[in-house]
């Protein structure tokens, strides 16, 4: 029967051009399921056949896991110390292994491997399908609608499918059966059945591959989209560069009449496109992201990553956008915070931060309202910049002599090594568990401390826009951080 086994085998690998191992891994694996449900539980089983004589040992086996990690799946793991009173130089990620009784390959057996075979192969097809359409490099998918499925769109190209997700469409567009629908391939995943490319019309990439079909210089590498943001279906901003002094990036981009624009435009229902010129300063490209309103001024705060754009009472709704959109988008596509306001709040926030600023120099340099002024006058925001400016520029201040600007060096010097001891001392006494939390530097944590969060799960119960108001992160970093500090809530569960 055995002998006879081999031979199925080999016809098998013969009729269906498949290797012969593949066609023995699937009768093995057709075994040990027929022997799993020989046992209560979840068991583990292993079989091996004998390539040459067709015999086999069927083996119940336990992975190897860490004492620490406490066993999972209790029907296949077991704990290292209790592996090694069997083995005694095993380790974890090893397995430990008993021979059972084979069950034998009668009718139902066969049926079994049959099927099992059957799956293999076509799984084997099927990959061979995918990695031949993979190996001509597409980045879009060009497909008919062929079916939909749980809100989902199936999309085919020859006999390779494609998943476009309900959130991965354009909004209130109507794809029906036998429509044509290009889509981008944002990932391949193996694992999923029937459709193992998912797909996106949603996404920027998807705006930027068609803007390289329809720009040959973007090809050509004489112009760069360097990003995008979009608000599918209605609007989106796009900024380009020109590696080619000769070439107008936005003239190219557009095409003649409108025409190459118009191209991506209809592609994707309409969406209206602003094309933006890339800047290497974050003030002026933030000024063309946030066309067509005109900025009348612009303040830039490095250190939260965001700037103050003033624009005038007539420009103030262009700038801002239906619901926000245009700051949206800008703020997207430049990577920075933007703040949009008029005249009237720029003044008073100025206002504001100056008054702290006189505040924080009387306090720490203990000077009086008159040099605290001086200093903001002088353009001077911090203590860092009063104690580390270089001198001379200190001693080029008209109302302040060498022996003042020595002295309210020092003072600062000696306000900063204060504040840093204090904020160790918040560091070393915030708990062990939310210092040793990936991506929390020792600034931030000081700034946690000082509005009393202590715990990884004082953190862990923050909104993101609560914690951005906190530390200056924008609200993805702050969203980022408190997901990671959520994530012990959900250790184990799975």
């Amino acid at each position: 029967m055995n002998r006879e086994l081999l031979m199925l085998v080999d016809a098998i690998s013969r009729e269906k051009n498949v290797e012969r191992e593949l066609v023995i891994g699937a009768v093995e694996s057709a075994l040990a399921q027929a022997t799993k449900k020989l046992y209560p539980g979840d068991v583990d089983i292993r079989v091996a056949i004998d390539r040459e004589s067709g015999d086999y040992e069927t083996f119940r086996r336990w992975h190897v896991v860490p004492d620490e990690a406490g066993l999972q799946l209790p029907d296949q793991e077991i704990l290292l110390f209790e592996a090694r009173e069997q083995i005694a130089d095993i380790e974890v990620d090893e397995y430990i292994e008993e021979p059972v009784e084979s069950v034998p390959i009668g009718r139902i057996g066969a049926m079994t491997a049959k099927q099992v075979i059957l799956q293999k192969i076509r799984d084997a097809e099927r990959e061979m399908l995918l990695n031949d359409f993979m190996s001509r490099g597409d980045k879009i998918f060009s497909g008919t609608v062929k079916r939909m499925d749980k809100g989902d769109i199936l999309v085919e190209s020859g006999r390779v499918e494609g998943r476009l997700k309900r959130s991965e469409m354009i909004p209130k567009e109507n794809l029906r059966n036998g429509d044509r629908v290009r889509a981008m391939i944002m990932e391949v995943d193996l694992t999923l059945r029937g459709a193992p490319i998912l797909l996106s019309r949603a996404a920027p990439e998807f705006m930027i591959e068609l803007f390289r079909q329809e720009v040959p210089e973007i090809e050509q590498g004489l112009l760069e989209i360097k990003s995008c943001a979009r608000d599918p279906g209605s609007r989106a901003k796009i900024a380009v560069l020109s590696h080619d002094k000769r070439i107008d990036p936005i003239g190219t981009c557009v095409g003649v009449r409108g025409s190459r624009v118009t191209g991506v435009t209809n592609e994707l229902a309409g969406e209206r496109v602003d094309i933006v010129l890339w800047s290497e300063d974050p003030a002026q490209f933030v000024i063309g992201a946030l066309a067509p309103a005109n900025v009348s001024s612009i303040v830039v705060d490095e250190e939260r990553h965001a700037m103050d754009v003033v624009v005038d009472e007539e420009n103030l709704a262009i700038a801002i956008g239906r619901g926000g959109q245009n700051v949206r988008l800008a703020s997207e596509l430049t990577g920075w915070k933007i703040n949009i306001m008029d005249a009237n709040e720029s003044a008073h926030k100025q206002a504001e931060e100056a008054g702290a600023t006189r505040r924080l120099f009387m306090e720490k340099l203990d000077v009086d309202e008159e040099i605290a002024g001086i200093l903001i006058e002088e353009g001077f925001t911090n203590l860092e910049e009063v104690a580390y400016v270089p001198l001379q520029e200190m001693l080029e201040i008209a109302n302040l002599d060498e022996e003042t600007v020595n002295e309210l060096r020092a003072r600062a010097k000696d306000a900063l090594l204060t504040m840093e001891i204090a904020r160790e001392e918040k560091v070393e006494a915030a708990s062990q568990d939310l210092v040793s939390l990936e991506g929390l530097t020792s600034d931030l944590i000081a700034k946690l401390a000082d509005a009393g969060i202590q715990t990884r799960d004082d953190l862990a119960d923050l909104a993101a826009d609560e914690l951005a108001e906190i530390t200056g992160q924008t609200p993805q970093e702050a969203g980022a951080l408190i997901l990671k500090a959520r994530e012990h809530w959900f250790a184990g569960q799975e």
